[in-house]
């Protein structure tokens, strides 16, 4: 699935072709995602110019002239940049042709994402209940203690609850608590202030890795399948259950927790 990284990249790779540009036509080949396209989307979009292109949590917002296409690339979704037609595959579900000839193409084979529009003053309900980006100043150690407190769930699933801080995913989460020496099942409320501080910066230092990472590995968007460079460096932890621990070599112990793989080193994680 995509994460926060991985949208951010996607984001860097198709504003230099979107940004400014008016939307001649729109071609809906299958509303059928997760939320149905909208029917008179191309109608609402079409003579729209993009003014800014930007991210939100794991979602990218072509802010336009009169409102807001949302889009969320689900577990399968991607965005390309066409310089011409080019024929439409399989599960190429829209495209938005520009006045310059380009046309950004949406691609979801799973069909589990979105492309929703909301006009201008209209609430964009699925951003309402989000908490802070990480890489904000408003998310810090002391904002993730004083939410943690009387919190029983795991420390892992906290830290992966959009409404405590947004974009943390997986990968993410199993990287930044072992850097931060934090068992992923130790009760978020166990967790004092100090380790939240240090927390938040291996948060903010894995997932700005991971966006560097992705900007030098990113895959042609032009003319390319859309799919983003993912987070390449050496991962700790990630998908190294049963190796060994590169900073004490033990062995890596896996566990289910918030139904999503978790792995972790008995020795630094505490």
């Amino acid at each position: 699935m995509p994460e926060l990284p991985e949208v951010e990249t996607t984001r860097r790779g198709i504003l230099p072709y979107s940004e400014g540009q008016r939307v001649r036509s729109v071609i809906v080949r299958d509303p059928r995602l997760r939320w149905p396209v909208r029917s008179d989307l191309a109608t609402v979009l079409t003579g729209q110019r993009i003014m800014q292109v930007r991210r939100r949590a794991k979602y990218l917002i072509l802010s336009c002239t009169d409102g807001d296409p949302l889009i969320h690339l689900g577990m399968s979704g991607s965005l390309r940049v066409l310089r011409s037609a080019v024929t439409p595959a399989k599960h190429d579900h829209i495209d938005l042709i520009f006045e310059s000839g380009d046309r950004l193409r949406y691609n979801d084979p799973r069909r589990f994402g979105s492309f929703q529009w909301f006009a201008s003053g209209e609430e964009i309900a699925p951003l309402s209940h989000l908490g802070p980006e990480p890489l904000s100043e408003e998310f810090t150690g002391a904002h993730l203690y004083e939410a943690s407190r009387g919190r029983r769930v795991a420390v892992k699933s906290f830290v992966m609850d959009g409404t405590i801080v947004v974009g943390v995913g997986n990968i993410y989460a199993n990287e930044a608590l072992y850097l931060a020496g934090i068992r992923p099942d130790r009760p978020a409320g166990r967790v004092s202030a100090q380790r939240y501080d240090r927390l938040a910066r291996e948060i903010r230092a894995v997932l700005g890795r991971a966006i560097e990472r992705g900007g030098t590995t990113l895959r042609d968007f032009v003319g390319g399948d859309g799919q983003p460079g993912y987070f390449a460096q050496e991962l700790f932890v990630y998908g190294r259950g049963g190796e060994l621990c590169r900073g004490c070599s033990q062995t890596l112990r896996e566990k289910v927790i918030g139904q999503r793989a978790t792995v972790y080193c008995i020795a630094c994680q505490r």
